[in-house]
């Protein structure tokens, strides 16, 4: 797998491939089924798929804070990418140059000049350069001329709707877990490496390992019952917490994960999370100490959920299709609250 930051990093070596172009945010079985058909491309024209991609995403690059947030890291979906047969990412700054491209210029500089694109997938409503002036039309019109092909993608539809990444953001929200999977084809994760923080966690006996999110908006938040899996492959039920920690304040985004049978150091590990139900939202809560009975109060009902679902063995992820019901907790905390909280980012 080769990944190219930037045209300027383009050689020979890359040219002559099957493209494809998008986000492909979270790589799920819509995106599964393009890539599947550009390598039959690739295997026909023995050419190389090349998966074109933009960072930041054209609407985080126009939309900020208000962007749909992401499903997946860049890291992240390289490595899905290059696990479903791509062979080259290009990976382009999206920027007020390349956002001032004409249509005809994007083609000409990044599929005719850079790539040197033997067969071009992409959907049919595609549309590129200043302004979106640049279409489908277009592309089919300069291949001809430029002798390579174009075709649009197929569409995937599970349930007689669709595959796409703002559906898998609306079932997250929903805490449908299980119906997360079906979409992209395997569970939903995080990813990080354990790093040091305040450790507030240890003095109120409840150590965590933590993993700093980038600041961007949270496609998870709230407290949920989660398996941890360290990079040996050993899983070991836990309870996380994704956002901002407003009992102590926290000014960045963190994954807290803490796991219930483990004792040891993490520090420095890589670790992949895997909600498996929502709990409850964020809460402020007055001090330290009714912070720890709340999170008691998680580690019990998470327990619980593991236990119900005959979870012993951690190899089989025991995901919900809806967030645990409301039971009894220790802290004051409204239903309105914890929905809203349910669709934060």
């Amino acid at each position: 797998m080769h990944v190219i930051r930037g045209l300027h990093n383009l050689t020979a070596a890359h040219r002559g491939c099957v493209a494809t172009i998008g986000n492909f945010d979270g790589v799920h079985r819509g995106h599964q089924a393009i890539l599947e058909q550009c390598r039959e491309h690739s295997a026909r024209l023995n050419a190389p798929l090349t998966v074109v991609v933009f960072e930041p995403q054209p609407r985080e690059f126009f939309a900020g804070d208000q962007a749909p947030p992401r499903l997946t890291r860049l890291r992240e979906k390289v490595r899905l990418l290059r696990d479903h047969g791509a062979e080259q990412v290009l990976c382009l700054p999206f920027n007020d140059t390349l956002r001032s491209l004409t249509g005809r210029e994007f083609i000409d500089q990044v599929l005719i000049e850079g790539l040197g694109v033997k067969h071009l997938v992409v959907g049919d409503d595609f549309r590129f350069g200043c302004d979106r002036l640049g279409d489908f039309n277009l592309l089919e019109a300069v291949g001809r001329d430029h002798h390579f092909g174009v075709e649009h993608t197929r569409t995937f539809k599970l349930d007689d709707e669709r595959v796409s990444s703002t559906r898998v953001r609306t079932l997250l929200a929903s805490g449908n877990f299980d119906a997360v999977a079906r979409l992209l084809g395997r569970p939903y994760s995080l990813h990080g490496r354990v790093v040091r923080d305040q450790q507030l966690g240890r003095t109120i006996g409840v150590p965590t390992a933590n993993l700093p999110l980038l600041p961007q908006p949270l496609t998870l938040r709230g407290v949920f019952a989660v398996v941890a899996e360290l990079a040996s492959g050993q899983r070991y039920p836990a309870v996380a917490n994704v956002g901002f920690r407003p009992t102590v304040g926290a000014e960045r985004p963190t994954l807290e994960v803490h796991l219930l049978e483990f004792s040891g150091d993490l520090y420095g590990q890589r670790l992949t999370v895997y909600p498996c139900a929502r709990l409850r939202g964020e809460v402020k809560f007055d001090d330290l100490e009714a912070l720890k009975t709340q999170i008691e109060h998680d580690q019990a009902r998470a327990r619980r959920y593991f236990a119900a679902a005959d979870a012993g063995c951690m190899n089989s992820l025991p995901l919900a299709s809806a967030p645990l019901g409301r039971e009894t907790a220790s802290s004051d905390f409204s239903s309105a609250d914890d929905a809203a909280d349910a669709n934060d980012g």
